[in-house]
């Protein structure tokens, strides 16, 4: 498994603190300092099964200033979140070919019971 995490956030610190508690240790990744590429992203939105836009933080400041109210592309967002992974929701955990985000925390018990 793997856990896509900011420790800055604190729901990201706090799904950690909750998987823990379900004694998984999933492998930690720290997608602000290790970007995902464009492709990486791609899979995770397959497994997701949600669009980029669905995915994006409509609360960032990058989303207000360069991208509210623009119709852009899938392709067009996706870009945008790899040259700004703050964009990301977070925190999301993928479990083989399966992911969910956290929000609220106990959804990751959809994706490893």
């Amino acid at each position: 498994m793997k856990y896509y995490h900011n420790n800055r956030c604190r729901k990201s610190r706090e799904g950690l603190v909750f998987l823990e508690s379900e004694n998984i240790q999933p492998e930690i990744v720290n997608y602000l300092e290790n970007r995902m590429s464009k492709d990486d992203l791609k899979d995770l939105l397959i497994k997701l099964k949600i669009s980029a836009s669905e995915l994006i933080r409509k609360g960032e400041s990058i989303y207000k200033e360069n991208i509210k109210g623009k119709s852009l592309s899938e392709n067009e967002i996706i870009d945008w979140m790899v040259r700004e992974p703050r964009l990301i929701e977070r925190p999301i955990l993928e479990n083989n070919e399966s992911a969910i985000v956290g929000r609220p925390k106990e959804n990751f018990l959809k994706i490893i019971s």
